[in-house]
C-alpha cells in the first residue's frame, strides 16, 4: 500500500525518485515498471505494471469503441501515457508531456494513493485541497457512509 507523501526534485532529464518506502511495498510481479496516465485532476497517476494490469486494463479493455464517450476516454488518457522500468537508482523518467500536463518542473510532491501513486505540482496540489468545496470531515462522512 502506498501512503504518505514526499517532496523530491525532478532532474534535468525529467527523472523522479520514488521514495524507498514505496519501493519496498512494490510487488515482484510488477517487474519495477510503471504505468503513467494523465489524472482527471491537474496530477500524474503513477500504476505499479502488475496492478495496471489486474485491474486498470481490463475496465479499458470493456470500453466500447463505437461509444462516443467511452472512445474520447480512452484518447485521452493513452495520448499522455507512458510505461516506464526504474533505473538502476530507483528513478523514474517522466515523458515531457505528462510533466508539462501536471505543471511540474523543479519540484514534485509523490503522494501515496493506496494501490497507486500521484505526481503533483506542489502549488496546485495546495491550491486544490484548499478550494474543494467541503471540509475534509464532512467528505469523510459522505464518501465512508455510502461504504456501508
Amino acid at each position: 500500500m502506498f501512503i504518505g507523501s514526499f517532496k523530491y526534485s525532478v532532474d534535468a532529464k525529467g527523472r523522479i525518485s520514488i521514495p524507498a518506502k514505496f519501493k519496498k511495498v512494490m510487488k515482484p510481479e510488477a517487474k519495477d515498471t510503471f504505468v503513467m496516465t494523465r489524472s482527471t485532476v491537474q496530477c500524474i497517476d503513477v500504476y505499479p505494471y502488475n496492478y495496471w494490469e489486474e485491474k486498470i486494463k481490463p475496465r479499458i479493455d470493456a470500453l466500447d469503441d463505437f461509444n462516443i464517450d467511452e472512445a474520447a476516454f480512452k484518447r485521452f488518457l493513452f495520448e499522455l501515457a507512458s510505461d516506464q522500468e526504474l533505473d538502476k537508482q530507483s528513478r523514474l523518467f517522466l515523458p515531457k508531456s505528462l510533466l508539462e500536463f501536471a505543471g511540474i518542473d523543479k519540484e514534485v510532491l509523490i503522494l501515496g494513493q493506496n494501490n497507486k501513486i500521484e505526481f503533483w505540482n506542489p502549488e496546485i496540489f495546495e491550491t486544490q485541497k484548499r478550494e474543494f468545496p467541503k471540509p475534509f470531515a464532512e467528505l469523510a462522512k459522505q464518501v465512508m457512509n455510502s461504504q456501508k
